[in-house]
């Protein structure tokens, strides 16, 4: 059996796929502002109790949200809408003194090492 980097298929999985993770990015305008807070917190991992513990909300709230959540950005699963807010955490996230946000990482722009 040849495995796929023995053929020497190295084809990008969204080219390949015709998928896009970011592409649901644009979509995040739909989401009100609580469900925007539920995706980010969905984006750090946290599971449907730990979620509603963080909110102050019932766990069946939270569950109500989250499929609000991924129809309306487009995904079909919790953890697709999970990695869309990690690639969306500038977007979703207004906290100006988030370390995440791209001109807050120590004054530099991304990819660039300190001198």
């Amino acid at each position: 059996m040849t495995t796929r980097s023995e053929a020497g298929d190295a084809t990008c999985p969204y080219l390949r796929t015709g998928r896009d993770p970011r592409s649901a990015a644009w979509r995040l305008e739909s989401l009100t502002g609580r469900e925007k807070e539920v995706l980010l917190l969905l984006g750090m991992g946290l599971g449907n109790r730990q979620l509603a513990q963080e909110l102050g909300i019932a766990e069946r709230t939270v569950k109500a949200h989250i499929a609000s959540i991924v129809g309306k950005i487009g995904q079909e699963t919790r953890t697709q809408a999970a990695i869309v807010s990690a690639l969306a955490h500038d977007v979703l996230c207004s906290d100006p003194s988030c370390t995440r946000h791209p001109a807050k990482v120590s004054g530099r722009h991304r990819g660039h090492a300190a001198a």
